[in-house]
């Protein structure tokens, strides 16, 4: 390592503290001197060492409900934990709040350090116990192999993060090891980042919007808004990279609005008994402050309340249930319509039926796009719409492609659908396009029937 990194071992002065109070652990002092000085041990043939950075997934909320001395009790019975099931010779520290460091002087490749990742995630998962009740956590891992992550201390810590970031990024209980080819997505993700956020400034992002018909008649009842976004250097970014990128990065809110406050500006060009469908992240059933935001765009535009129709799925109602049910109950007092999107592919749909008020469901494409040749979709179509009708909710079948889709749904009593079979997305000057030839169709089919009839 450099004559920096170690000169910054003497920055705190002599008599700085190397331990962590809390849990007896060296703290991120007595990290930085002791890869330093492994490092330096090992300058003349330099042989590989590991560094990880374990972070707990969801201490904070454990934290918040039981209070900071039930949080210290974790945190010590964590650094307990992790001493006891790492290789002789390693160094645990506690990096900052909840996330610990340990140098692993004998990882020199990816595959031994996965396989102490999984040891340690399986360690930290089992209960712990704080007297009267016992909770569970777990834990996501991120290494960096020296010197290939890093000859650098400083280089090594950020490939350590960069990895931890990235198993965050995936989800509960994930491990990571830094590549180059790591690196170079995080730049591009990066990137893409910037991209977005200089796209929503200079209102780069479009709105599109695909018809939902009533399958009886394919008579237009309204549109569903989809994000749209084509970067001069980028091309077409697929709407399944960039609004996830926008709610893991934490902009989802004004990308939402921006959309928002363009689809019903979009709106008040159509027949006013059209609606417009719009969805709301995750993200946003997590703020209290949503409801109050749409209605203001809502009223800003002009648009009536009872014509919106927000589409939510159980994923982000279940991220915070309690929140999401307060936002739900405010929108629907004002008018607005609530529908349970992508159902049947949640862990437990029925039960959210049950506890949330909805007013229409959406059949997953997935069930869809089988219905004709697979029994079992079929079956469970049926079922769907027969529940529905006994809730009084409406239902709305996805990606339809075919007629005969269309039509052996609306066989089963679906009664509205929406996919290629009776239009694309398209911005708002081919909607009001699509629903000119679309009236036009409507006008000829009665005017040929008045005369058959006659």
């Amino acid at each position: 390592m450099s004559a920096a990194d170690m000169a910054a071992d003497d920055s705190g002065g002599a008599g700085a503290s190397v331990i962590d109070p809390l849990t007896g652990l060296g703290n991120q002092r007595r990290l930085r001197e002791d890869v330093c000085a492994l490092a330096a041990e090992r300058a003349a043939d330099p042989a590989p060492f590991t560094v990880a950075l374990v972070n707990l997934d969801g201490f904070k909320p454990i934290n918040d409900l039981f209070g900071s001395m039930a949080g210290d009790e974790i945190l010590c019975q964590v650094a307990h934990r992790l001493k006891a099931c790492t290789p002789d010779g390693s160094i645990v520290t506690r990096h900052d709040g909840d996330e610990f460091a340990i140098i692993l002087p004998l990882i020199f490749e990816a595959g031994s350090a996965e396989r102490i990742g999984y040891l340690i995630k399986d360690v930290l998962s089992a209960p712990y116990d704080l007297g009267d009740r016992n909770v569970r956590l777990s834990a996501s891992l991120g290494f960096a192999i020296y010197p290939f992550a890093g000859e650098e201390f400083s280089d090594l810590m950020k490939s350590a993060e960069t990895a931890l970031y990235r198993s965050k990024r995936r989800g509960r209980g994930q491990i990571t090891v830094y590549t180059r080819e790591i690196a170079q997505e995080m730049r591009h993700s990066t990137q893409l980042e910037q991209a977005l956020r200089n796209a929503i400034i200079h209102d780069a992002v479009d709105v599109h919007f695909q018809p939902i018909v009533s399958l009886a008649d394919h008579q237009v009842l309204g549109f569903e808004a989809l994000a749209r976004w084509i970067d001069a250097d980028l091309g077409f970014v697929s709407p399944a990279i960039f609004v996830p990128l926008a709610e893991e990065r934490g902009f989802i809110d004004t990308l939402s609005e921006t959309l928002l406050r363009k689809a019903a500006d979009a709106a008040l060009t159509w027949p006013r008994d059209l609606f417009l469908s719009f969805n709301l992240s995750s993200a946003q059933l997590k703020d209290s402050s949503t409801a109050s935001r749409t209605l203001a765009i809502l009223s800003a535009a002009g648009l009536d309340p009872a014509r919106l129709e927000l589409e939510i799925t159980e994923t982000a109602v279940m991220a915070c249930a309690k929140t999401a049910n307060a936002i739900i109950g405010d929108l629907r007092q004002a008018g607005v319509r609530i529908s349970l999107d992508d159902f049947g592919t949640g862990q437990s749909s029925l039960g959210r039926l049950r506890e949330f008020t909805f007013d229409k469901v959406k059949i997953d494409r997935a069930f869809v796009s089988a219905i004709t040749t697979d029994r079992v979709s079929e079956h469970i179509v049926r079922a769907v719409i027969s529940m529905c009708e006994g809730l009084n909710l409406k239902v709305v079948a996805e990606g339809i492609e075919t007629e005969a889709e269309a039509a052996m749904l609306d066989a089963l009593g679906c009664a509205m659908g929406q996919g290629y079979y009776f239009g694309k997305p398209a911005d708002a000057a081919g909607t009001l396009r699509y629903l000119y030839r679309h009236y036009q169709d409507l006008s000829a089919a009665r005017h040929k029937g008045m005369m058959l009839s006659g």
